[in-house]
């Protein structure tokens, strides 16, 4: 049976206006990406659907856009996650508000969503419209500090087509009872760890907090399990690299999506990250409860 074409890398970029989004556009251009910018989201399925390309794609994705909303971009993020053709990254870069209103003030022009009152009221707006898109970032980078040289240093890192060049690894924390992420390469079941949801003083934390961390660590299983994933993990990500991959996405899992494996997600993201692998973080059911403390449910953890 002949083996299927690789999958073509396309990386998706936006963020807020002013946050630097065709500055990287024309940085992925120079590293030999296929370059749109401003592309209406009702064309990219026209554009994925057609006919293979040779070099990866970048698409720069602007609120302006009269199709844009957040509920169409994740519609499209999940119905390309399904496909075998393409390696998809989502590029999110951010900015502080108040360095969104020095460039803003400097350049004099106006927020595409702002009012007679000024930029503020604009970008405010923007970010709280791009919250759960910036959610589910592959890469996210904050480019306050940044000049267009810094920010094209930094995308060369995670997308510039080098022999050399590391693939990007995501970890996912999810809970069973909504099914599995989309689109993930390998995943971990880590129901059987000891559950701080049922400790009244862990309950409303969740597996970023170091109380909740360390009493998930105590169980004695603990220690082997993470050792013996995390070996098997830095074992097959240089074979996902000698094969062209782009993009690794692990996910744990267990009940509740809130402790044990936000927990595993975060020290393995550390563990990988130390091992020199660009890595970024997804906690779904966080993102779901908008990151917020929550009352859990009876399997809660």
């Amino acid at each position: 049976m002949e083996e299927a074409p690789p999958a073509t890398r396309l990386v998706l970029v936006t963020g807020p206006a002013g946050a630097g989004r065709s500055t990287a556009i024309h940085a992925l251009e120079d590293f030999g990406y296929e370059a749109i910018d401003n592309l209406p989201l009702s064309l990219v399925p026209r554009l994925v659907d057609g006919p293979a390309r040779p070099v990866p794609l970048a698409l720069g994705l602007d609120t302006r856009n009269r199709d844009f909303t957040t509920q169409n971009l994740s519609d499209m993020l999940d119905r390309l996650a399904r496909t075998d053709a393409w390696a998809v990254e989502l590029l999110y870069l951010d900015c502080p508000p108040e360095v969104l209103l020095r460039r803003y003030s400097e350049t004099r022009r106006r927020h595409p969503l702002g009012t007679i009152d000024g930029p503020l009221s604009g970008i405010e707006a923007e970010r709280a419209l791009l919250a759960p898109i910036r959610a589910r970032a592959d890469v996210l980078i904050d480019t306050g500090e940044m000049n267009p040289h810094d920010l094209k240093a930094e995308l060369a890192q995670w997308f510039a087509p080098r022999p050399e060049a590391r693939m990007s690894v995501s970890i996912h924390s999810f809970s069973y009872k909504r099914g599995l992420p989309r689109g993930l390469d390998m995943v971990f079941d880590c129901r059987f760890l000891a559950n701080p949801h049922w400790q009244p003083a862990l309950r409303p934390g969740d597996g970023r907090d170091l109380a909740v961390q360390d009493y998930v660590a105590s169980d004695p299983r603990f220690g082997e399990y993470f050792d013996r994933v995390r070996d098997l993990v830095l074992f097959v990500l240089p074979a996902h690299l000698e094969e062209g991959k782009a993009h690794v996405a692990i996910g744990f899992g267990c009940s509740g999506g809130r402790h044990r494996s936000v927990t595993l997600a975060e020290k393995m993201a550390a563990a990988l990250a130390d091992a020199g692998w660009p890595v970024s973080i997804r906690h779904r059911e966080l993102e779901h409860r908008g990151a917020a403390p929550a009352a859990a449910g009876p399997a809660g953890g």
